[in-house]
């Protein structure tokens, strides 16, 4: 669905990407690991048309290298950041409202099955996000993403700071998106949560893929692990 070749993007001057090329298939959750400033994120931002890059984004077979990020939000992919950008004095359901494209019909997904994903949501449908907690402002960003029917996803550190029960309910919210058809492309520091539920894991390393395998391989290859992910 989703294939990255030499792809290189700058900030300004700065040359951030050096030639990153990967692909993410139908129903794949891909980990995209990394520390912090090795290109994880500029990755996403060039896949969604907000970075100055050069090379090739292909979305089934499209082009979309060059497009603004609405243009390519309406070709199907949805963009999870990792500030999550709620607007603060909308309720939780109007922030809901907000994610839908047109009037919403023909989505697979609805309001209800917001609410059945995280029923927190339910229980502050009618409070203003920017009380919530980090944790229910996850939750609110993830259906938002989610309400505009994307079939690709780009998911930021959607794990930062949160407790582990939380982090459990996001995990839980990944693999109903893959059970539903849904790719994910997961950006993600903590490597326990990506191992368990990803079906591959990229590393990356100075604006480059360093690593493109299995999850099993990436635990097996303790270079990769220590050289490029390891603190």
């Amino acid at each position: 669905m989703l294939v990255l070749d030499n792809l290189h993007a700058f900030y300004g001057k700065s040359h951030v990407l050096h030639g990153v090329s990967f692909s993410v298939a139908q129903g794949e959750i891909v980990a995209l690991l990394g520390r912090n400033g090795s290109g994880r994120s500029t990755t996403a931002k060039a896949i969604m048309g907000s970075v100055d890059a050069t090379g090739s984004v292909l979305w089934r077979g499209q082009q979309i290298r060059g497009l603004k990020p609405f243009e390519v939000a309406h070709l199907g992919l949805g963009y999870v950041p990792e500030n999550r950008d709620i607007f603060p004095s909308l309720t939780v359901h109007q922030n809901l409202l907000l994610g839908q494209k047109g009037s919403g019909k023909g989505s697979r997904w609805s309001f209800e099955d917001m609410y059945t994903l995280f029923p927190r949501l339910r229980e502050r449908q009618h409070t203003e996000a920017g009380v919530l907690s980090g944790g229910e402002q996850q939750m609110l960003t993830l259906c938002r993403s989610l309400m505009g029917d994307p079939d690709l996803i780009i998911i930021d550190e959607p794990t930062e700071g949160l407790a582990p029960k939380i982090v459990e309910l996001v995990a839980q919210f990944l693999k109903t998106l893959r059970d539903r058809g849904i790719s994910v492309l997961l950006i993600e520091q903590k490597l326990t949560i990506a191992m368990r539920i990803s079906d591959r894991a990229l590393v990356m390393g100075h604006g480059s893929i360093v690593f493109d395998g299995s999850p099993a391989a990436l635990k097996q290859d303790s270079y990769i692990r220590k050289e490029w992910l390891e603190v």
